[in-house]
């Protein structure tokens, strides 16, 4: 399939207008997966799962209706070849496993390949250390998502942030430089998002005040 047969896919299975504020991350979502169905060595696992479902929450705040949310990330993920049932169910799962668990648990988990970790966990961080995988940004986000999904993730800071960065890039051999561009990109484009949701809101309210 070329990208032009995913979009073609896309647009079949989703034959609805979407909001200009949510145009831009839908088509950069929907090259990003094309583009990863055709790497021989990525492995659509659990931590790419709760990545790319972390993704398309974040992204897709505010949307309306909202009751096209589950048809659009279908769309977008058999316009790939991806599961949509199984990437939420896989997500879920694992986020479950750990949220009773700490920042430093997940941490030793990690340092140590998947060692001590949750049965499902463990066995997906032992995977990643395959040097032959294919790095995903969504992987990156994916961990990211772990790590503040414990039962202390809410207290991260930029220093565990940076933390992070290295044990990754020190025991699963991904760039480091890559990790934190992927992950500040992440952070910016969601911030700016939500100040576009905010901008939204403000024309909203000052349309209906100019009606009054």
């Amino acid at each position: 399939m070329t990208i032009a047969d995913s979009k073609k896919a896309f647009y079949n299975a989703f034959p609805h207008i979407i909001p200009p504020v949510y145009r831009r991350v839908t088509d950069e979502l929907l090259v990003e997966l094309h583009l990863l169905s055709h790497q021989k060595a990525f492995k659509p696992d659990a931590i790419f799962a709760v990545g790319l479902a972390k993704v398309f929450r974040s992204f897709t705040k505010g949307y309306r209706p909202e009751e096209h949310l589950d048809s659009l990330f279908s769309a977008l993920c058999k316009s790939s070849g991806f599961d949509p049932g199984s990437i939420r169910e896989e997500s879920r799962e694992i986020l479950e496993e750990i949220k009773t668990t700490s920042l430093k648990e997940v941490e030793d988990w990690l340092k140590n390949k998947g060692v001590g970790a949750p049965t499902r966990l463990g066995n997906q961080l032992n995977q990643l250390a395959d040097k032959n995988n294919h790095y995903s940004r969504l992987t990156a986000i994916g961990l990211m998502t772990i790590f503040e999904s414990t039962s202390t993730g809410q207290s991260i800071n930029e220093e565990s942030k940076q933390d992070l960065i290295k044990t990754l890039s020190e025991t699963y051999g991904f760039s480091k430089q890559r990790l934190e561009r992927d992950l500040n990109q992440y952070s910016t484009n969601l911030e700016k998002i939500n100040q576009a949701l905010e901008l939204m809101k403000e024309a909203v309210l000052q349309n209906r005040k100019n009606k009054l």
